[in-house]
């Protein structure tokens, strides 16, 4: 009988040998990677997200997947953030603002009115994508693309055309960032309303928010501008994001398929930029038949508007964003323009 067991037992471990032979990725558990995102839901950019997380368990074999909570359900990005490093979120698809909760780095892309086109800040971070991904991988986080929302411009309750319009408005500001709410302040911007980006739209139809800053895409898919008919035309700041990971999960992941799952990422970043950017003037054109009043900022007040920005520069410098980075995307902004000159 003990003969019989033992031969039943060496027949079990066989069987069981074989099958994992046959079959090698049952011998292991996916990897579950946890994404949080702000990006609406049933919007196109949520669709190339879901659509990268079935590529990514394709491309494994299995071996990931991803599941996605979209629409801001995890918090706002300052938030989602603080999960990741408290291991209950895994990955993020952030604008600037979560970025920077990681590193301030981010923010020398985003400082008000320093890029005029899209060409000139792709120019920037493509110099300096080696440096920013290098401070984020040193504090726990691997970057899987870089993508942006587009230009960033004011919605109001009233037609802002100068910096003192702009002044007498309740202004949404992000409420985890400090430093920057002094600077808005320091420039005579007292009205500042600070709060989770979650709270935007209750606080903009109530009236404790009366202008906000996003591009115009975010504004048609969230209808922000039903309450806030006003659309100041005038590009403040490029919204700037990217998608990371924390940097343990992506170890997790079998080597082998890590160069697949980036080539994926990248690409739907690039999808998401051309898809942005492709869609800026049909998203106005969309809410102007539904009442949205573009407010033109002529030559001279534009320039009123530079100024006013960059006299918040010595603030932001070394405050904001760390000097040597501040610099050197100055450089090679002034590097670009030098070259297109010719």
């Amino acid at each position: 009988m003990l003969r019989n067991m033992r031969n039943a037992l060496m027949l079990t471990l066989a069987a069981t040998a074989l099958v994992c032979a046959i079959n090698p990725l049952n011998a292991q558990a996916p990897v579950l990677v946890k994404m949080a995102t702000l990006v609406p839901t049933n919007s196109s950019w949520e669709l190339i997200l879901k659509e990268t997380a079935v590529a990514w368990s394709k491309l494994s074999g299995g071996r990931v997947k991803v599941n996605l909570y979209a629409g801001g359900r995890m918090g706002d990005d300052p938030e989602v953030v603080r999960k990741m490093r408290l291991e209950t979120l895994d990955a993020a698809v952030l604008t600037a603002v979560g970025v920077a909760a990681i590193d301030k780095a981010v923010y020398a892309l985003g400082v008000p009115m320093m890029y005029s086109s899209y060409e000139e800040l792709d120019y920037v971070l493509e110099k300096m994508r080696p440096r920013l991904e290098s401070r984020l991988a040193e504090k726990g986080f691997v970057v899987l693309n870089w993508a942006d929302g587009g230009w960033v411009q004011w919605f109001s309750k009233s037609p802002v055309v100068t910096p003192d319009d702009l002044r007498r408005e309740k202004l949404f500001q992000w409420a985890d960032d400090s430093d920057s709410i002094e600077i808005w302040r320091s420039a005579g911007f007292n009205n500042i309303r600070p709060l989770p980006s979650t709270e935007l739209a209750s606080s903009i139809q109530s009236g404790l928010v009366t202008a906000f800053g996003a591009p115009p895409q975010v504004a048609v898919i969230t209808q922000y501008y039903n309450h806030a008919k006003n659309m100041t035309d005038l590009k403040w700041n490029l919204l700037l994001g990217a998608t990371v990971i924390r940097k343990p999960v992506w170890e997790r992941i079998p080597a082998d398929v890590r160069p697949a799952l980036i080539q994926s990422a990248q690409e739907a970043g690039s999808r998401l930029r051309a898809d942005i950017r492709a869609s800026a003037d049909k998203d106005v054109a969309e809410m102007k038949k539904r009442g949205l009043n573009v407010v033109s900022v002529p030559p001279a007040v534009r320039a009123q508007w530079v100024k006013m920005a960059e006299s918040t520069y010595p603030g932001i410098k070394g405050r904001v964003v760390p000097a040597d980075v501040f610099d050197e995307a100055m450089k090679y902004r002034d590097e670009y323009r030098k070259k297109t000159k010719k």
